[in-house]
């Protein structure tokens, strides 16, 4: 747990472009804290070290990046962007019989139409976990958080964190005005999201980009009301700290699923790419993600090995009621997300 933490924070500071090199046949654009070695042990056991990675802060940043012509091999969007990646050409399909576990993968995450075209996957899921109400067990009391309100509550203010993440946000947002699918919104439900995450702007320590900042700031009870992934639940428990994850608040939480991409153009070498995928998707890892990250792997044979007790015990247990009260990070219209994205950055700005 030690050195996870070491590399997210190690990471964080190389966040907005900069690399990791190693293995210059390989360049993966990746999001800070994914160069964790254990993620790919199959692929250095092969090759004598792992691949160069470029990180971004988030995926429009990314997607921006892309166009204007930064040139890497692998790409890790999560599932609300790949369609508009795909329609801007930055994808180039796959070929999943270099895919060795591609049968043993979560249909419901590999079949979803809006990651293929023309009979041809784009994406190949690997990790996917939740978003949900994240507090302080000292400083609050689980009838303080029984609803999403808690983070527009002005008793509240100065001691909030939300993700720095249009996706995300917009999870809290929807569910917080009671909306569970996000697919067929009309304009008026978008607009009461965004009016909720104005009032959630008003009670903003900070907004955090990645795990560790948020970790750090929760661990000092700076910030003591969280909308955060499991990873925080997971690490900061397994330190000792106060800290639980709600996810049957009376508006209920938020789940997503994330892979990788092979870049159109992509410079580098293509059986590399497979085989940095294959690592990714070997039992090994989804072992590691859990334990070590308390996300989950879209490798389905090797998740269904997994005890219950220890899913529960990261925050990946379910449950009827549970997947009743989730709002799925579906893949949406592009209009839709980009204006989701403006309205974000005007709220970020105070209007």
């Amino acid at each position: 747990m030690k050195h996870l933490r070491n590399a997210l924070l190690i990471s964080a500071s190389l966040v907005a472009g900069a690399a990791f090199a190693e293995d210059a046949e390989l360049v993966v654009f990746d999001w800070a804290g994914y160069e964790d070695p254990e993620f790919y042990v199959d692929f250095t056991e092969k090759h004598g070290d792992g691949p160069t990675f470029a990180f971004f802060s988030d995926e429009e940043e990314a997607f921006q990046k892309l166009r204007a012509g930064f040139k890497a091999d692998a790409v890790h969007p999560c599932s609300q962007s790949v369609p508009k990646w795909i329609e801007a050409g930055l994808l180039a399909p796959l070929d999943t019989s270099k895919i060795t576990e591609w049968d043993n993968l979560e249909p419901g995450f590999r079949d979803i139409k809006a990651y293929w075209q023309d009979g041809k996957p784009y994406f190949v899921p690997v990790d996917w976990g939740n978003t949900a109400l994240t507090y302080n067990t000292e400083l609050l009391k689980p009838e303080d958080v029984q609803s999403l309100k808690a983070f527009i509550d002005p008793k509240h203010a100065g001691r909030v964190s939300i993700p720095d993440n249009v996706d995300d946000a917009y999870a809290l947002g929807f569910l917080a005005t009671g909306v569970r699918d996000w697919t067929n919104v009309t304009d008026e439900q978008v607009q009461a999201a965004s009016d909720f995450l104005r009032q959630v702007h008003q009670n903003m320590r900070a907004y955090w980009t990645d795990g560790a900042s948020l970790a750090q700031m929760m661990q000092s009870g700076e910030v003591y009301l969280a909308w955060a992934w499991n990873e925080t639940f997971s690490t900061m428990s397994a330190e000792g700290h106060p800290i639980a994850m709600k996810r049957d608040t009376d508006e209920g939480s938020s789940s997503w699923v994330c892979g990788y991409s092979k870049l159109a153009d992509a410079p580098g070498n293509e059986d590399k790419f497979y085989d940095f995928v294959n690592a990714w998707l070997a039992p090994r890892t989804a072992d590691y993600i859990v334990s070590a990250w308390g996300y989950g792997h879209s490798n389905a044979a090797a998740m269904s090995k997994m005890s219950a007790e220890d899913l529960a015990a990261v925050g990946l247990e379910t449950s009827d009621k549970l997947r009743a009260g989730t709002l799925w990070q579906a893949p949406t219209s592009s209009d839709l997300r980009e204006k989701l994205i403006a309205d974000f950055e005007k709220i970020k700005a105070g209007f």
